[in-house]
This record gives C-alpha cells, sequence and structure tokens, in this order.
C-alpha cells in the first residue's frame, strides 16, 4: 500500500483567541493541492506544524509515513519548504547561500541548482541583503528544489511582490514543477495563483475545513443562472445571490443539478448558465461557510 505523502490526524495548534482543528488531512503521492483560505484562517500554522517549526498540543503528523519528529532528519529529506518570509545570511552572496544548503541534503544537485539559477535569471554574485524581493523568492524556490523533494510545501512564496513580478515568477515556477510527478501543498488566499497547476482545493477557515474537493467537481457544481418565472419570494434549493426584476431572476447555484431541477419543477423559462472563475467560486465558498460547502 503506497504511502500517503502526508497525514495529519486530529491535529490541535492553540494560541489565544484562535485554535487550528482538531484537523484530519491527507494528500496522495503526485497530486497537488491548494490550501485557500482568508489571511488568519490557520493556512501558516498547519505548514508549520507539519514542517516542525511548532509543536502541536495534540495530534500526529506523518510525511511519507514517518512522524515529523523536529529532532530526527530523515522525514526532512523529502520536503521542501518555501514560506511567505526568506531568510537567509544576508551578508552572504546567493551563491554561497545555495552552497550551505546545499550540505544538508544528500540528494542535492548542483546541476540541478544551476539549471534554475538560469531558468530564474537569479544574481548569484548579489548578496542577500542586496537582492529584490523578487530574486529572493527566487533564492528561496531553488533552495527548495534543488534536492528534488518528494512533498514541496508552499506556503505563499510571492505573498508581497508586485503583481507583475508574482505573475512571471509563478509562469516560471509552473513550468519548472510541471517537468516531473510532485505532490505539492499549496497555501494561498488567490486562487488565480495556482489555478493551473492544482488537482485538489482544501478550503480552510477559522482553523477548520470548511470544503475538500477536486477542481473539476467544484467547477461542475457552481453556476450562474438566469431564468423568467413570476414572483419574487420563491427559494430556490442550493441557491445563494437570488436578486430579480419583474419575471427575469438571477442567481447563484452551489449545486447545479439540484438548483436546476427545483426550477424545471417550478416551470421556470428561459434558464441560462454562465460558468464561474474559480477566484469566483473560491469567494462565495469563504463568504458563505458551511451552508454552501456541506451540500
Amino acid at each position: 500500500m503506497e504511502k500517503k505523502a502526508f497525514r495529519l490526524q486530529k491535529v490541535i495548534q492553540k494560541f489565544p483567541g484562535f485554535q487550528l482543528g482538531p484537523l484530519d488531512l491527507e494528500l496522495d503521492p503526485g497530486v497537488v493541492m491548494g490550501y485557500i483560505g482568508p489571511n488568519g484562517s490557520g493556512k501558516t500554522t498547519t505548514i508549520h506544524c507539519m514542517v516542525g517549526l511548532l509543536k502541536t498540543h495534540s495530534g500526529s503528523i506523518e510525511i511519507f509515513g514517518r512522524p515529523n519528529n523536529p529532532y530526527k532528519s530523515d522525514w526532512k529529506l523529502d520536503v521542501g519548504y518555501v514560506g511567505d518570509k526568506h531568510v537567509f545570511y544576508e551578508k552572504w552572496s546567493a551563491e554561497k547561500n545555495l552552497k550551505f544548503v546545499s550540505r544538508f541534503y544528500p540528494n542535492w544537485s548542483d546541476t540541478k541548482a544551476l539549471e534554475l539559477v538560469k531558468r530564474f535569471r537569479l544574481p548569484l554574485h548579489k548578496r542577500a541583503k542586496d537582492l529584490s524581493s523578487g530574486n529572493r523568492v527566487k533564492l528561496s524556490l531553488i533552495s527548495a528544489l534543488a534536492h528534488s523533494p518528494r512533498l514541496l510545501l508552499l506556503d505563499e512564496p510571492t505573498s508581497g511582490l508586485d503583481p507583475l513580478i508574482r505573475s512571471e515568477l509563478l509562469d516560471e515556477l509552473f513550468e519548472v514543477l510541471k517537468d516531473g510527478e510532485r505532490t505539492i501543498f499549496y497555501s494561498t488566499h488567490i486562487l488565480a495563483d495556482i489555478n493551473r497547476l492544482v488537482d485538489e482545493l482544501c478550503f480552510l477557515d477559522e482553523g477548520a475545513i470548511l470544503l475538500r474537493t477536486s477542481k473539476e467537481e467544484l467547477m461542475s457544481r457552481w453556476r450562474k443562472i438566469s431564468f423568467k418565472m413570476p414572483g419574487s419570494q420563491q427559494v430556490f434549493d442550493a441557491a445563494i445571490r437570488h436578486h430579480h426584476e419583474g419575471n427575469l431572476h438571477q442567481l447563484v447555484s452551489y449545486n447545479l443539478e439540484k438548483t436546476l431541477s427545483h426550477l424545471k419543477r417550478l416551470k421556470a423559462t428561459d434558464i441560462q448558465e454562465f460558468r464561474l472563475s474559480i477566484d469566483e467560486v473560491a469567494v462565495f465558498i469563504m463568504k458563505e461557510g458551511k451552508s454552501v460547502a456541506n451540500d
């Protein structure tokens, strides 16, 4: 039986005024998951627990079947981690920082690191403190990717970057990642950043999972629907954001099949469906919460 890339069981992490969990979450090897939620929902806390930067109050975490004991190194060799803060030896050059990191990974490839340096156009000679924000992200990504980790944990790595720089950097990153089968857990509040890459989505809010689904399933269920029908007080199955002008109605459905079935029973006419963007769906889920996630 193939081991899970990671498995979180009954994980709880507490802070004053906030609790993550109990959290149960696992991911198969080769799957790319987007971990979606607003700032403060617990995304970073989850990843910090996974990489051993935080000790959980209770529960267990395994990486490819091995407990993530912070005092042991075996499981860490399978993990590449990039957070939203990029920490280096600031007076060292980018090249010296990479050489330092390489000593911790037996599988480190200088050839791969150089390929990534060229692809990302990283100025190796510059000291870390003189690198632009975009180049600091590139240095972190190269550090995480050059040892070919089986699990890549990305915690909003492009946070705070200019939108154009972020877009260009993500284009390069996705080109690198699509070359091989990797397990990726990408935390973000900007779903458009990972739309091209993601297989599954997990929505988190106030420390609890609202919904886990495949991208295809999610996008097949959500629609904007317009139709004609007399009356204005009707409640429609699996529908939110309903408004009307006279007999013309518009609503958003989070279960297309259920809403259409109801509209047909009500003898609605001129029914038209319109696809939503993945960003729009994510916003609705985060705003509406459990009322749309558990249907």
